[in-house]
């Protein structure tokens, strides 16, 4: 297994933030206001500089999040890590963990 000790109060904030944003854009569609979730794996900031991985930039991210409330979207899956993650979510839990793990093995390795 890949994945690290500890990790799983990160991933519970993402999964919170993920679900907070969908319900927040319900409650709030009916008044016309737009909520737009900007997902993403690593950014290449402080948090994630022990990673030796690529990561999106900070001003692609900017970017990519703008885009996305210009042209009204709900989610903005800002690199690939986020748009593969998304696609293995109507996975079972054991088929999304084994997923996950490759990927990050794949990544750790390349």
């Amino acid at each position: 297994m890949v994945r690290g000790q500890g990790a799983n109060a990160y991933h519970l904030t993402k999964a919170a933030a993920w679900a907070m944003t969908n319900g927040v854009r319900l409650e709030l569609a009916e008044q016309g206001t737009l909520v737009t979730a900007v997902h993403l794996g690593l950014a290449d900031t402080d948090m994630a500089a022990g990673w030796p991985v690529d990561k999106i930039a900070p001003s692609d991210l900017a970017d990519a999040a703008l885009d996305g409330v210009e042209a009204g979207s709900a989610e903005v899956l800002a690199d690939q890590w986020s748009r593969d993650v998304k696609s293995r979510l109507p996975l079972t839990p054991e088929e999304f963990n084994a997923a996950m793990d490759r990927a990050l093995a794949a990544l750790m390795a390349a």
